[in-house]
């Protein structure tokens, strides 16, 4: 009966969630930087933040923070500043020593728990993610469908984003690409840390509608 409603919500989510963005840019960062286990740890923290905002959005907190300027703003220039902070850190970013040995370092510094919490804070904190659970939960389902079957589209949005950036993950840290990576060293950090801080400034100009 919901199929329907179902197969566009996934359709609206495929195409939301592959557009390059804060979580895409994190994943990759902590994938190349890290390894696999630290991108992993980095896609799951993504994909549990979704629970957050399917859950003000059921709880209709959502409308109240995208009716309040003062709300939005908080949030918007949290993240913003978030993004700033991780940015600026990866642009300072020394030259590398051999690969080899620098692979194997960086891939230990990284706690399960860092990782974790650097992508959920990262979509957690997103003020764009709120007006998009927002218009998902109040334009595209319909508001008499059953608590139970939207909550449902919760699990599965949270997970498809989960499975979604854990193949991200898996495709940036591999050895070769990891390889390639650092080859450019220090570069790679910068360029990524211009790129999260690029984004924290669009982010923080984004303006309620």
């Amino acid at each position: 009966m919901y199929w329907t409603e179902f197969l566009t919500v996934a359709l609206i989510h495929l195409l939301a969630v592959a557009s390059p963005g804060p979580d895409f840019a994190v994943v990759v960062r902590e994938s190349v930087t890290h390894g696999r286990r630290a991108g992993t740890w980095t896609a799951l923290g993504v994909g549990t933040a979704i629970f957050l905002h399917v859950g003000y959005s059921l709880l209709g907190i959502g409308l109240i923070v995208s009716q309040s300027i003062v709300l939005f703003n908080a949030l918007k220039w949290a993240a913003a500043a978030y993004l700033l902070y991780i940015g600026f850190k990866a642009l300072r970013a020394q030259p590398a020593k051999p690969v080899a040995d620098d692979l194997h370092k960086e891939a230990g510094e990284r706690t399960a728990r860092g990782a974790f919490t650097s992508g959920f804070v990262t979509n957690g904190l997103n003020p764009k993610a709120t007006l998009f659970f927002l218009s998902l939960f109040t334009v595209v389902i319909n508001p008499h469908t059953p608590l139970a079957v939207q909550a449902g589209y919760g699990i599965y949005l949270a997970a498809a984003t989960a499975v979604w950036f854990c193949l991200v993950a898996m495709l940036f840290s591999q050895q070769r690409v990891r390889a390639g990576f650092a080859r450019m060293g220090h570069w790679f950090d910068r360029t990524m840390g211009a790129v999260l801080i690029a984004i924290g400034v669009k982010l923080a100009f984004t303006e309620m509608h």
